[in-house]
């Protein structure tokens, strides 16, 4: 083997540069300057249908409150602070002694139930559809993918009771969710998955807020990436549950950080939705029902804090 032959074998076996492994997954079906992903199968027709969902008119909140000791991904956290400006020792404004209180809250974005928008993850700093983070990222937020771009996300949801199925009022921690499983779940709730569902999994997690939080954070049940791809090619819009990051953790295949948000965010375009409450849910048997989402539009954000509503 002559010194060429040699140095063609030695480029051939180093790693290709992120180019050329994302050129596999974008431009995006939706168009090349696409910037919702997913949420385009929210068609006036899937709408139409969630809403004739809609039986008794009782509303369920999905999101759990949110306050300084609720537990959080590694670095962040939530601080309120009450301030009655100019109202200091006692004083009131005007001759009708008018006070008021007013909220400062310094805080992460991604602290309690919250929507994960399709440009919070990526891969070697490429986001959904091929944006490059140099090109669209700043310290002010992101011109492209952020929340402000998200149409109000009106359509069927469906959850997975995890715990019936397991038989355990808490999923064990690295529990990770098969095809076969989810299948299974699907048949015993007698449901069929349509194009533009919310798909949620209660898991029994939120339990152990304020009873074993390093545990809570530590780990956690939840989909493996073979059940991720099952669901993006059911034509979902959004994944989701009870959990702080919506899959198995940590991962049981290797070293690799959080693969199926990268899959579901970055390749597929579809939303994560994290520390939804579907306990009541789960009480009441209501499998389906007309999911309901207006996000706060913090412009530049790619994840905000958000409260969901289910109606039956």
């Amino acid at each position: 083997m002559n010194i060429t032959s040699l140095a063609l074998l030695a480029l051939a076996s180093l790693p290709l540069p992120s180019t050329a492994l994302a050129a596999d997954w974008y431009p995006s079906i939706y168009g090349a300057n696409d910037e919702i992903g997913a949420a385009n199968l929210l068609t006036a027709d899937v709408v139409k249908q969630a809403v004739s969902l809609v039986k008794t008119g009782k509303t369920y909140p999905l999101a759990v409150p949110v306050d300084k000791n609720l537990p959080a991904f590694r670095h962040r956290s939530f601080r309120l602070y009450n301030v009655q400006v100019g109202q200091q020792a006692g004083k009131s404004l005007g001759p009708n002694r008018f006070t008021f209180n007013d909220e400062l809250v310094n805080a992460w974005t991604g602290v309690g139930t919250q929507l994960n928008g399709i440009g919070h993850i990526g891969i070697d700093n490429v986001y959904y559809n091929g944006n490059k983070a140099a090109d669209f990222v700043s310290v002010d937020g992101v011109r492209r993918l952020g929340v402000e771009k998200v149409p109000p996300l009106v359509t069927r949801g469906v959850v997975l009771d995890m715990t019936a199925y397991y038989g355990k009022a808490i999923v064990p921690g690295g529990t990770e969710f098969s095809v076969a499983d989810i299948q299974a779940v699907l048949k015993q709730q007698h449901l069929t998955l349509r194009k533009g569902d919310v798909v949620l999994f209660n898991t029994g997690w939120l339990e152990l807020i304020g009873k074993d939080n390093a545990q809570f954070l530590e780990v956690e049940p939840g989909i493996g990436m073979d059940a991720a791809k099952w669901l993006a090619d059911q034509g979902i819009v959004a994944f989701g549950g009870d959990t702080w990051a919506s899959e198995v953790y940590p991962n049981p295949y290797g070293a690799d950080e959080f693969p199926v948000n990268q899959y579901m965010l970055a390749k597929r375009g579809i939303y994560n939705l994290e520390l939804i409450d579907s306990r009541a849910l789960v009480r009441d048997k209501a499998w389906e029902f007309l999911f309901v989402l207006g996000q706060p539009l913090y412009v530049g954000s790619t994840q905000v804090n958000i409260n969901p509503v289910a109606i039956r």
